[in-house]
């Protein structure tokens, strides 16, 4: 291996390939790219570097791996756990693919799109609309999320129950691998026993084994009738009771079923301006339920109707409110979707991107957060998400005053010791980075993790990419 450059000689190196303007060596214009969302992680890069086509990122990370120089991948840097920020050495590069970002191919008889890695999730949502197609991923950070980051983050969001996470909804990937090698697996297949389904390896690897350039895509047959409602919920087992319902008289068209608490909607209504309640009493829980079905008409909201009247009946549910237009349907998704920026607003809190099994689901939100709360006086649960498939985002403010560093590390131990006595899992749609791998070792056997490191051997035998993401030491 040659020596390491200094940093101009290495940027002039990289201009060559990229152009200068994709350089970015000035710290007041990298700074963005070494801070994740919530401003909770930061790192420091030599340089930040925008490849604009496959070939461009390909020959980068050639020329990167042929120093023996740390690779950073990141694309919209919305990432909660690290996993595209750089160390604090100063030695990594920051490879960016937001460049990236054309639609290559659009095949309506196979049902595909074919998009390059730096495609914001919102624009791949608007191109299978323009073409009569749906493409179900949905988050509260679409408008800034991208493919690329998507697929190295497994990511879910809320209508998971239906369509499944980013995993299934990727057919081929196309990736340089960590020493410049370009793998070329953009098959938009459904049957291909072919030997190893490689694609899957880089699905939530979360940049670890290479930097993901393009995919194809999975797309559905648009909705022709939406049905939504806001249901008032004396409780989490309730709220599981009413899911129950739902699926055996909804069947399928149960698209997206959220669990809300009142601290939440309160947390929204006291930072987000131009929100309202949607029921005139306040409940202690609330669910958000959406409900989709290939045939127009009023067939599916007299069904959802139907539904909650009885649930309603049952005890499972107190009131409820339908969505009368595609307003008020925006409405009330504005109200989920705020939850997370209100909360931010509201100050740091430790974040708990957990799932466990449906049917443990009540047990973790009332015993386990009367746990934590009375292990830590003076905090405060404020737990939502998409209960359809056991993902809880499960958030802890600190008390008054203590040392969130200090708070951090001791909510956690005791949080995810909860969610592993009840079966579950530490990281259900946001990842691992490098704020949970040194707590992996804890919730998964030596065997499973041995075998994530050879696979990791296998393809960056020199630990280049993304280093000391995801793998414990």
């Amino acid at each position: 291996m040659a020596d390491t450059p200094t940093t101009p000689d290495l940027a002039r190196r990289l201009a060559a390939i990229v152009g200068p303007a994709a350089v970015i060596a000035d710290d007041a214009a990298r700074a963005p790219h070494e801070i994740d969302w919530r401003g909770q992680i930061r790192g420091r890069a030599a340089l930040v570097v925008k490849p604009g086509s496959t070939d461009e990122v390909a020959r980068v990370v050639a020329l990167l791996a042929a120093e023996g120089i740390g690779i950073v991948p990141q694309a919209g840097n919305t990432s909660l756990c690290g996993a595209a920020i750089p160390d604090g050495s100063g030695t990594q590069v920051v490879v960016n693919v937001s460049r990236l970002n054309r639609v290559r191919a659009l095949d309506l008889d196979n049902d595909t799109l074919t998009v390059e890695a730096g495609c914001i999730l919102a624009e791949v949502q608007r191109a299978a609309d323009a073409a009569d197609r749906f493409f179900p991923l949905s988050l509260g950070a679409e408008g800034t999320a991208e493919i690329g980051g998507l697929i190295g983050t497994n990511a879910g969001g809320t209508q998971v129950l239906r369509y499944g996470n980013m995993r299934d909804q990727v057919l081929g990937l196309e990736a340089v691998l960590p020493d410049g090698t370009l793998w070329e697996g953009l098959r938009g297949l459904r049957k291909d026993n072919t030997g190893y389904d490689l694609k899957h390896l880089f699905i939530g690897a979360e940049g670890t084994l290479g930097i993901v350039t393009a995919a194809v895509l999975k797309l559905h047959s648009k909705p022709r009738a939406i049905a939504t409602a806001w249901v008032a919920l004396p409780g989490p087992a309730a709220g599981i009771a009413l899911l129950r319902r739902l699926r055996r008289e909804c069947g399928e068209r149960l698209t997206g079923f959220e669990l809300i608490p009142r601290i939440s909607l309160d947390l929204v209504f006291r930072h987000l301006a131009g929100h309202a309640d949607p029921l005139p009493a306040p409940s202690p829980w609330y669910a958000l339920v959406e409900c989709f079905d290939g045939t127009p008409g009023p067939a599916l909201e007299e069904r959802l109707q139907e539904s909650l009247a009885g649930a309603i009946e049952a005890g499972e549910a107190t009131d409820a409110a339908l969505a009368a237009s595609e307003a008020q349907r925006q409405s009330l998704w504005a109200l989920r979707e705020g939850t997370s920026e209100a909360q931010k607003r509201e100050g740091p809190s430790v974040k708990h991107d957990v799932s466990v099994p449906v049917s443990r689901i009540a047990e973790l939100l009332t015993d386990g957060s009367a746990a934590l709360e009375r292990d830590f006086p003076g905090s405060r649960v404020v737990a939502f998400g998409h209960a359809g498939d056991g993902n809880i985002h499960w958030n802890l403010f600190p008390p008054p005053g203590a040392d969130f560093r200090a708070f951090s590390k001791l909510a956690n131990a005791r949080a995810y010791g909860i969610v592993h006595d009840l079966g579950g899992s530490i990281s259900a749609e946001h990842g691992i980075g490098t704020l949970k791998r040194d707590l992996l070792p804890l919730y998964r056997g030596a065997v499973e993790i041995g075998m994530q490191r050879a696979v990791k051997r296998a393809l960056d035998p020199r630990g280049l990419m993304n280093p000391g993401k995801v793998i414990p030491p």
